[in-house]
């Protein structure tokens, strides 16, 4: 019992996440249909589907206060980009095959190249940024600086191929987007459902009258279930937790940062994963993948550089634990190699087929294996952690 109720609230904050990130991925869609693809996906989509992660961290960090709340939150954004980076271009890909549109996808190496080495260049960054024994608000800020550049950079390059670029297709773009939404479901159907693109646009066209409301009440849902994501991960990684009204119940007993790296990671990762999926299935598949990697782009740098500025400024530094400083080595230094070999696949050739998809997914189940290994402190695990942590002291000095 004292596993499912954490399960339970996981499972509820899965689904809200879930209806709530297609709402927030329809309108902001509209506010960022002038972009180009590619651009979009590694932008406005990436910034829409990494809204959990925002919140998460946040709740993590302002909800324990302490440096296992920061722990917590380098679980999640790690874990969601890891997640971002093997399953949801396997899953997108296994999803076009699986219906007939394709027998493979082409994806541009040089968006993939762009987006990958970006990445890459953002999570060494992030290795030698957040390696010391205490943290402050420049360390935030940096990291958001480091996004900020990003962006800069794709809008930039966006403006540089829209003057080469046909205005027919922009033209058949909006044309697209402006197709018959059919008949809406009824009130209560969607109320009930938690449609909240059907409560807000019911059978009209999506505009900015009702696109805003639309994104604003998506991102507050959003952060409502991502403080209960937060509080079941605490409790399932706690000794003994206590459930208002119900009693004390055990948990796994386990580091904070373990639980966040497998579960509030999945659990919020699921708008990035439907986003991919719906543009791969519409045959954008740039989009489908630069969602992913520019989600782990925001993940790394505002996701966790935001909410560490914000607590820093508010609460001060953030004096970490030496097992904290050689967890969280551990871990970073993993997802930079994870990305380095998932950049390698997607750049390999410009197609992506059935057997990169099942090499995604089977580096995903090792990642998973080696995270329950050192979560029951096997001596394997526990040996090729302690060689990532003395490889980022080499690194770092």
């Amino acid at each position: 019992m004292g596993i499912i109720i954490p399960l339970i609230l996981i499972a509820i904050s899965c689904v809200v996440i879930w209806r709530a990130g297609d709402g927030f991925m329809t309108a902001s869609e509209y506010i960022g249909r002038n972009l180009s693809e590619g651009v979009r996906g590694a932008s406005i989509n990436a910034i829409a589907s990494s809204m959990p992660e925002v919140f998460t961290s946040l709740f993590f960090l302002f909800v324990l206060m302490d440096a296992d709340g920061f722990a917590g939150g380098i679980g999640t954004t790690a874990g969601s980009a890891i997640f971002n980076s093997m399953v949801i271009p396997a899953v997108s890909v296994i999803a076009v095959i699986g219906i007939g549109l394709a027998r493979r996808i082409k994806v541009s190496k040089k968006v993939m190249l762009r987006d990958g080495i970006s990445l890459i260049i953002t999570e060494a960054i992030f290795l030698v940024l957040i390696s010391g024994s205490v943290l402050d608000w420049y360390h935030g800020l940096v990291l958001m600086g480091v996004y900020v550049i990003y962006i800069t950079y794709m809008f930039m390059s966006m403006k540089s191929n829209q003057k080469n670029a046909d205005s027919d297709e922009v033209e058949e773009e909006e044309e697209e987007e402006e197709e018959d939404r059919g008949e809406a479901p009824s009130f209560f159907i969607s109320l009930i459902s938690f449609n909240l693109e059907d409560l807000f646009i019911r059978n009209n066209k999506v505009t900015g009258k009702n696109a805003w409301p639309l994104l604003i009440f998506s991102t507050l849902s959003i952060a409502a279930v991502c403080y209960l994501l937060v509080i079941a991960c605490e409790w399932m990684g706690s000794e003994v937790y206590e459930v208002p009204y119900l009693g004390s119940y055990n948990g796994l007993g386990i580091p904070l940062m373990f639980v966040a790296l497998v579960l509030a990671s999945a659990a919020s990762s699921f708008p990035d994963t439907i986003i991919s999926i719906k543009d791969a299935q519409r045959g954008q598949y740039d989009d489908a993948i630069s969602n992913a990697l520019g989600s782990n782009i925001f993940d790394v740098c505002f996701a966790l550089g935001f909410p560490l500025f914000i607590f820093c400024i508010l609460h001060g530094p953030i004096h970490m634990e030496p097992s904290d400083i050689a967890i969280s080595s551990e871990i970073r230094f993993l997802l930079l190699l994870l990305t380095i070999v998932a950049v390698i696949i997607f750049t390999s050739s410009q197609y992506i087929g059935k057997t990169k998809a099942f090499l995604l997914l089977g580096i995903y189940f090792l990642f998973i294996a080696y995270i329950i290994g050192r979560s029951a402190d096997n001596p394997i695990a526990n040996s090729i952690a302690d060689f990532l942590v003395s490889t980022v002291q080499l690194i770092i000095g």
